[in-house]
């Protein structure tokens, strides 16, 4: 995991890289993905075809190796294929303090899990997150619990939609994203 500022597509300004990814290879593949905050980490998972992406819990991110551990048995519990995590960028595209904060969390969960973790561009996932809650009609103290990990499904299925769409369009796949 590096901290140097991602490279983007041109077509969606989502992050690329060179590592193949097993949600492109048509192969099954359950794949985790989190939105990592200050205080929660939103955790949401794939259908085992790598297809649909649902929430699963909200865990508390401090103590740090607290929430590491939680995230290591989820993997191990789930079987887990691959890993995605919401890289916040600003609004123009860069590296801000936010996104360095979830770039360490990653590393250290990458040496945690001893493999590869993924960043995802999630540029306004959690305003996306509280407006679909507000439109079902979720009352605001409910928001609050289940906030982060609808912002991780909609980090995990916006990442699988991007993978689909590149290898339909006869790209190369990205299984490294927003470096």
């Amino acid at each position: 995991m590096q901290p140097d500022e991602p490279e983007t597509d041109n077509d969606q300004g989502r992050g690329t890289g060179s590592g193949p990814s097993s949600v492109s290879s048509g192969a099954l593949c359950r794949v985790l993905a989190l939105d990592v905050g200050e205080r929660r980490i939103g955790v949401a998972m794939s259908d085992a075809a790598g297809l649909l992406a649902a929430p699963l819990t909200t865990l508390k991110a401090e103590p740090r190796a607290r929430a590491l551990n939680q995230i290591v048995a989820l993997v191990t519990e789930h079987a887990v294929d691959e890993i995605v995590v919401g890289l916040p960028l600003t609004m123009s595209g860069e590296v801000g303090p936010q996104a360095q904060v979830v770039q360490s969390f990653a590393a250290d969960l990458e040496a945690a899990l001893g493999r590869k973790v993924q960043l995802f561009d999630e540029r306004l996932t959690s305003v996306v997150a509280e407006q679909m809650l507000r439109d079902l009609g979720v009352k605001p103290e409910k928001r609050k619990a289940c906030i982060d990990e609808v912002a991780a499904s909609i980090i995990l299925q916006d990442y699988l939609d991007h993978i689909r769409q590149r290898t339909a369009a006869g790209g190369q796949s990205d299984g490294e994203s927003a470096r």
